[in-house]
């Protein structure tokens, strides 16, 4: 290689080389100082690049072009172990990935629709999956999905809800294992009710309106035309009297829709706190002792019972398929039967779909429920009561 020199002449690389090695004892210094610094530089890079692999490693921080790093917001913060256990990173607590989730979910006027899922619930198949199927089936319901929050309370259900769903929450209770089925009336299922209530009450405390469903409810149609307009807190029943009004009404905490206000913020307070005053009774029974109580009146609220015409279950069907919104495996305990008779519910109403809109209107449709529930079994668990009509 030939490099032209400060002369005009031309010289090699390599004697060039030698002669500024051969200068004075400034060059030598220099080139000497020049070479330290290039080492110098060399090991800094070189020890930043092994810290930063280590905490890439460790999880602490991921390129922002990994498409791995661009996680759903519910799912930040949490840990799966190998124990089915809950392990949160102490900087991004439940309450943030509350907010994260409900945000993401929420409808323009910040109203969510929930449902709560333990592991027995979960598995492949069973109730979790038919309420998704519904929801994608039903009359205008597919949105619905875009605004639905699962509520896992365990590892289990939460892992299954990430692989089949996008808002998840995971809700954890210190001390107490929700994963596996739980009796009806049991201490477990006792537990696992009351903290569904006390969550709720958060929600309302965030501004955030909601439908809360059980999971084991059939959606057939959208049902926001079907609600008061005006209500607080309007809530499914068992038996409906035929007057919204009506306190003897039996209410049936499984499906409701709930406005965020001060006066429904204030009722979940009295509702969850009222559990003291009735133990060993859930929170849809403390509900039908309390609803008479004058603290509701003083309260202010707004409360209404919905019609079974629209929001029906196997304690009372609906008996018009041309306005059911929705159908509650209610009055059944055991999984087995739930899932048995839902599915029964669901391909009712695929048969339905499948008719000309001319069969629809003309046909007198009847539910085949309940076939493996039995509403029998509900009424060793009605409490007792004065008031409270159980027929």
């Amino acid at each position: 290689m030939r490099r032209i020199t400060s002369s005009g002449g031309t010289r090699t690389g390599k004697h060039r080389h030698h002669r500024a090695v051969s200068g004075a004892p400034t060059g030598i210094s220099g080139g000497v100082a020049s070479i330290r610094r290039f080492f110098i530089a060399l090991l800094l890079f070189l020890g930043v690049s092994f810290v930063s692999s280590i905490f890439y490693r460790a999880g602490w921080f991921t390129s922002p072009f990994d498409p791995m790093s661009w996680r759903q917001p519910q799912d930040l913060g949490l840990i799966p172990t190998d124990d089915d256990s809950f392990d949160f990173i102490n900087l991004d607590n439940e309450d943030i990935r509350l907010e994260r989730v409900l945000k993401a979910a929420s409808m323009r006027d910040k109203t969510v629709v929930l449902t709560t899922l333990n592991a027995a619930w979960a598995r492949p198949g069973s109730v979790i999956d038919l309420f998704m199927e519904s929801l994608r089936t039903g009359e205008e319901t597919i949105f619905l999905l875009n605004h639905l929050v699962i509520v896992s309370l365990d590892m289990k259900a939460y892992k299954r809800c990430m692989a089949i769903h996008t808002h998840c929450f995971a809700l954890t209770t210190e001390g107490v294992d929700f994963s596996g089925e739980k009796s009806f009336m049991s201490k477990g299922y006792l537990r696992m009710m009351w903290r569904r209530i006390d969550f709720l009450r958060v929600v309302l405390e965030k501004g955030y309106s909601f439908i809360f469903s059980d999971a084991d409810i059939m959606w057939f149609r959208n049902p926001f035309p079907y609600f008061y307009p005006d209500a607080d807190f309007q809530m499914a029943c068992d038996h409906f009297t035929g007057d919204s009004n009506d306190l003897r009404n039996t209410a049936n905490g499984g499906f409701g829709y709930v406005r965020s206000n001060n006066r429904t913020i204030e009722f979940y307070k009295f509702w969850y706190i009222s559990r003291l005053n009735y133990p060993g009774f859930h929170d849809q029974d403390v509900l039908n002792y309390i609803k008479y109580d004058v603290l509701i009146a003083d309260i202010g609220i707004d409360m209404r019972f919905l019609s079974t015409t629209y929001f029906g279950g196997i304690c009372e069907p609906s008996r018009d398929f041309e306005k059911v919104c929705t159908m509650h495996a209610n009055c059944c305990i055991g999984m087995r039967s739930k899932i048995h008779d839902l599915k029964v519910i669901l391909e009712e109403w695929r048969y339905y779909l499948s008719l000309p809109p001319s069969l629809k209107r003309a046909s007198v449709f009847s539910w085949r429920v309940p076939q493996n529930c039995s509403l029998d079994m509900l009424n060793q668990s009605r409490p007792p009561s004065n008031e409270i009509d159980w027929r």
